[in-house]
């Protein structure tokens, strides 16, 4: 996951059946709508064949996932200490 220095706002246009599709994998993931998003372009690669049938797919996405929820995990883990130093003194 990346800080929010590193991050630049834009704003899109997208259909309201993609907002709820969005949400809705958001909230599976247990991530952000935004992040959701960071990791669909992540995934993208405009160079791969059309033709990447669905479990090459599925092993990307899932990878993808599987990483987020690895970085989500350590800022948690990162975050959890840090508020246990402070509640310390």
């Amino acid at each position: 996951m990346q800080t929010a220095e590193n991050l630049v706002r834009k704003q899109y246009l997208i259909a309201p059946q993609q907002v709820e599709k969005l949400q809705l994998i958001a909230k599976k993931q247990k991530v952000s709508a935004a992040e959701v998003v960071r990791m669909a372009i992540d995934a993208f690669n405009p160079d791969a064949p059309a033709e990447m049938n669905e479990d090459e797919l599925f092993d990307l996405v899932s990878a993808r996932v599987k990483e987020a929820i690895s970085e989500t995990q350590a800022t948690r883990k990162r975050l959890n200490e840090t508020l246990a130093a402070l509640g310390e003194k």
